[in-house]
């Protein structure tokens, strides 16, 4: 998103069909908090071919484009778009939100409090209802794990159980989570797109041929 017609070119599509009613919940959540920014999810996704969510922790100051994206230049998002690229996992099939929603500044580390984790359950309930096809959560890190496991307790296992939803627990694809050595990165990663090609095959999702 560093590009600004590939911004310009988003922001133009933000009402089509295949991503309106999250950029819906988007407005309202940020006309709901004054003085707050919720990016809105790049319009490469589809509600409605979304299988896999991709759940992380807040929006920081990668998303200054204004969006969600696999195109932003932070190392969350590079990481991710390449966990996408290995599993084969394609864009329109897979879709970004994060456990609090609202953009956290870049003092705050990065870090939730057990009171914001709780304030994105209902936002993510929402988005949820909006994805008819999605049968898979990959959840990075310990706050996206935190937000589902307070999701479950306020009935969302009746929601996940009903509709055959699995969890994958990984690692959370920031800098921070990453500071490991080479071997450890790479292993990291490796579980990361090993949940993805799970939650593919779950899907009945085919890799495209090269």
């Amino acid at each position: 998103m560093s590009s600004p017609s590939h911004v310009k070119d988003a922001e133009a599509r933000i009402h089509e069909e295949n991503i309106e009613a999250v950029t819906r919940l988007c407005r309202e959540l940020q006309d709901g908090v004054p003085g707050s920014k919720v990016p809105l999810v790049d319009p490469v996704h589809d509600v409605g071919e979304a299988r896999i969510i991709s759940l992380q922790t807040a929006p920081g100051p990668g998303a200054s484009s204004g969006f969600l994206s696999l195109e932003n230049d932070d190392p969350a998002a590079v990481r991710l778009a390449e966990a996408y690229a290995a599993a084969g996992l394609q864009p329109r099939h897979g879709i970004p939100w994060n456990a609090y929603p609202w953009e956290l500044p870049a003092e705050t580390g990065m870090k939730l409090t057990p009171t914001q984790i709780k304030k994105g359950v209902r936002p993510f309930r929402r988005f949820l209802a909006e994805l008819p096809r999605v049968s898979a959560i990959v959840a990075h890190g310990g706050y996206a794990q935190n937000l589902i496991a307070e999701f479950t307790k306020s009935g969302g296992d009746l929601i996940l159980s009903e509709r055959g939803i699995k969890v994958y627990k990984v690692r959370s694809a920031g800098t921070r989570a990453f500071a490991g050595n080479g071997t450890q990165q790479e292993a990291w990663f490796v579980d990361m797109v090993d949940a993805y090609t799970d939650a593919m095959g779950r899907a009945g999702l085919a890799r495209p041929a090269r």
